[in-house]
Protein backbone atom coordinates (compact mmCIF):
# COMPACT_ATOMS: atom_id res chain seq x y z
CA UNK A 1 0.00 0.00 0.00
CA UNK A 2 1.23 3.49 -0.84
CA UNK A 3 0.93 5.95 2.06
CA UNK A 4 0.99 9.75 1.88
CA UNK A 5 2.56 11.60 4.82
CA UNK A 6 2.24 15.39 5.08
CA UNK A 7 3.06 18.26 7.42
CA UNK A 8 6.53 16.86 7.95
CA UNK A 9 9.25 18.95 9.53
CA UNK A 10 11.74 20.11 6.91
CA UNK A 11 14.42 18.26 8.92
CA UNK A 12 12.84 14.81 8.33
CA UNK A 13 14.81 12.67 5.88
CA UNK A 14 14.04 9.41 4.05
CA UNK A 15 15.56 7.24 6.78
CA UNK A 16 13.57 9.05 9.52
CA UNK A 17 10.37 8.44 7.59
CA UNK A 18 11.25 4.75 7.21
CA UNK A 19 11.84 4.45 10.96
CA UNK A 20 8.39 5.88 11.80
CA UNK A 21 6.76 3.02 9.88
CA UNK A 22 9.05 0.01 10.50
CA UNK A 23 7.47 -0.39 13.94
CA UNK A 24 4.31 -1.50 12.10
CA UNK A 25 5.84 -3.82 9.51
CA UNK A 26 8.04 -4.09 6.47
CA UNK A 27 8.68 -0.87 4.57
CA UNK A 28 9.52 -1.27 0.86
CA UNK A 29 10.39 2.38 0.38
CA UNK A 30 10.21 5.71 2.17
CA UNK A 31 10.86 8.97 0.38
CA UNK A 32 10.62 12.60 1.43
CA UNK A 33 9.83 14.73 -1.62
CA UNK A 34 12.49 17.35 -2.33
CA UNK A 35 12.15 20.61 -4.23
CA UNK A 36 13.99 20.19 -7.53
CA UNK A 37 15.41 23.74 -7.45
CA UNK A 38 16.41 24.18 -3.80
CA UNK A 39 16.91 20.48 -2.95
CA UNK A 40 15.07 21.10 0.36
CA UNK A 41 12.16 19.07 1.70
CA UNK A 42 8.70 20.03 0.49
CA UNK A 43 7.21 18.81 3.79
CA UNK A 44 5.60 15.60 2.54
CA UNK A 45 6.57 12.12 1.47
CA UNK A 46 5.46 8.62 0.57
CA UNK A 47 5.91 5.26 2.26
CA UNK A 48 5.29 1.93 0.55
CA UNK A 49 4.32 -1.05 2.71
CA UNK A 50 3.62 -4.48 1.13
CA UNK A 51 1.27 -5.64 3.92
CA UNK A 52 -2.03 -3.72 3.63
CA UNK A 53 -3.12 -4.66 7.15
CA UNK A 54 0.11 -3.36 8.69
CA UNK A 55 -0.15 -0.22 6.53
CA UNK A 56 -3.72 0.45 7.73
CA UNK A 57 -2.61 0.08 11.35
CA UNK A 58 0.29 2.48 10.76
CA UNK A 59 -2.04 5.02 9.15
CA UNK A 60 -4.57 4.90 11.99
CA UNK A 61 -1.94 5.12 14.72
CA UNK A 62 0.42 7.67 13.15
CA UNK A 63 -2.17 10.09 11.73
CA UNK A 64 -2.17 13.20 13.95
CA UNK A 65 0.98 12.09 15.77
CA UNK A 66 3.59 14.68 16.75
CA UNK A 67 6.97 14.65 14.99
CA UNK A 68 9.40 17.46 15.82
CA UNK A 69 6.56 19.60 17.14
CA UNK A 70 4.30 19.10 14.13
CA UNK A 71 1.13 17.02 13.87
CA UNK A 72 1.69 14.84 10.80
CA UNK A 73 -1.13 13.71 8.51
CA UNK A 74 -1.03 10.12 7.29
CA UNK A 75 -3.43 8.65 4.71
CA UNK A 76 -3.68 6.25 1.80
CA UNK A 77 -2.01 7.91 -1.20
CA UNK A 78 -4.27 8.76 -4.10
CA UNK A 79 -3.14 7.69 -7.58
CA UNK A 80 -1.10 10.35 -9.34
CA UNK A 81 -3.06 12.21 -11.99
CA UNK A 82 -1.51 12.44 -15.44
CA UNK A 83 -0.73 15.95 -16.61
CA UNK A 84 -1.80 16.97 -20.08
CA UNK A 85 -0.14 19.56 -22.27
CA UNK A 86 -3.40 21.20 -23.30
CA UNK A 87 -5.58 23.58 -21.39
CA UNK A 88 -4.62 26.25 -18.92
CA UNK A 89 -0.92 26.72 -18.43
CA UNK A 90 -0.06 23.95 -20.86
CA UNK A 91 1.33 26.23 -23.50
CA UNK A 92 -0.77 24.77 -26.30
CA UNK A 93 -2.99 26.70 -28.70
CA UNK A 94 -1.56 30.12 -27.92
CA UNK A 95 -2.46 32.94 -30.22
CA UNK A 96 0.32 34.85 -31.82
CA UNK A 97 -0.01 38.61 -31.65
CA UNK A 98 2.69 39.49 -34.14
CA UNK A 99 2.52 42.66 -36.18
CA UNK A 100 2.41 40.88 -39.56
CA UNK A 101 -0.52 42.79 -41.01
CA UNK A 102 -3.24 40.17 -40.41
CA UNK A 103 -5.84 40.70 -37.72
CA UNK A 104 -5.63 37.13 -36.29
Amino acid sequence: MNIYVSNLSFNVEDEDLREFFTEYGEVSSARVIMDKFTNKSRGFGFVEMPDDEAAQKAISELDGGMVEGRAIRVSVAKPREERSNSGNGGGGNRRSFSNSGSRW
